[in-house]
């Protein structure tokens, strides 16, 4: 069953929020069609903050897929957002949210399996996103993925590449 990028009736608050969904399921499913209506184009920025280490900046839809959704799209991943906090002013066309965020990766094929090697991390999502006129959808300019712990086995996040 393919998922709809578009989701009728929502409210604007659900529709902003919407857009950290469809980035998450791109990830999660392997889907480019989701994760681009998640981001603006070639002008959007994902930034990736593990600790106190330097932000790893990739600009770009066409360098985001090449590389963050490469690396983790083939994974068996789930994301599960909570904590919304979204900054809207009603008419407005631009918004900005921050969200927590847990994520399990195993490599692929292999999350099922109740001992396979897997890798959690926890952490903090701060987007900026502007409304496209062109679709009606809610997306990212700039989507920051800050990482506050991380558990596990770090080499899972390599086995996408390997298979």
């Amino acid at each position: 069953m393919a998922r709809p990028v578009h989701l009728p009736n929502l409210t604007t608050r659900e529709a902003i929020q919407d857009a950290v969904y469809r980035c998450i399921i791109g990830f999660d499913r392997h889907d480019h069609e989701m994760f681009e209506s998640s981001m603006t184009g070639e002008d959007a920025v994902f930034e990736l903050k593990i600790g106190s280490g330097e932000p790893q900046i990739t600009t770009g839809v066409t360098a985001m897929k090449e590389g963050v959704l490469k690396a983790v799209g083939p994974l068996d991943t789930l994301h599960v957002v909570s904590n919304f906090r979204t900054n809207y002013t009603e008419g407005a066309n631009t918004a900005s949210l921050t969200a927590y965020a847990q994520a399990q990766h195993c490599p692929p094929g292999r999350g099922a399996e109740p001992d396979g090697p897997k890798f959690m991390s926890g952490g903090e999502y701060r987007v900026d996103l502007v409304k496209d006129e062109s679709d009606g959808l809610w997306k990212a300019w700039r989507f920051v993925v800050d990482i506050i712990w991380v558990q596990g086995d770090p080499s899972v996040m390599q086995s996408a590449h390997s298979e």
